[in-house]
């Protein structure tokens, strides 16, 4: 699995002009599932995630995880994470899981968020949708991870 962590101050993503997910003070996650993932990369991605201390304290200095300013995550599936570009000019997604796989994956991710954040706090795109993504990003502060 890969992630882009982007630190926000709020974030959104529509599809065919309607609102679908949201959030506002926390993560906006762009989330790539491979083909060899499984439910024990989602969960080790997840933890990593939820208690990373990205978040600023009160001096500034990131200090603090999603969990201690009440945070939200928007997750948006991404099979563009797996853009291998070595050769040639466009980009081949061989490496990206198929729906069948992935949309379980992806779902069971946004499952163990909602079950530490709430799921008042936990924002989804739609998987597969043409989907547009606007941002706050804060500090700018963005992160990848990969399993």
């Amino acid at each position: 699995m890969r992630a882009v962590i982007q630190r926000v101050s709020r974030a959104q993503v529509s599809v065919d002009d309607e609102v679908v997910g949201s959030c506002g003070r926390g993560y906006l996650i762009l989330l790539g599932v491979g083909a060899g993932d499984t439910e024990d990369d989602v969960e080790r991605l997840w933890r990593k995630i939820f208690k990373m201390r990205i978040m600023s304290d009160e001096d500034g200095k990131t200090n603090l995880s999603l969990a201690d300013v009440d945070g939200g995550v928007l997750v948006v599936s991404q099979f563009t994470l797996y853009a291998d570009t070595r050769k040639g000019n466009r980009p081949s997604f061989t490496d990206a899981a198929p729906p069948s796989l992935a949309i379980p994956l992806y779902e069971r991710f946004c499952e163990l968020a909602e079950a530490d954040l709430g799921s008042e706090r936990v924002g989804r795109g739609i998987f597969g949708a043409d989907m547009q993504v606007e941002l706050v990003n804060d500090g700018p502060f963005t992160i990848t991870l990969e399993t």
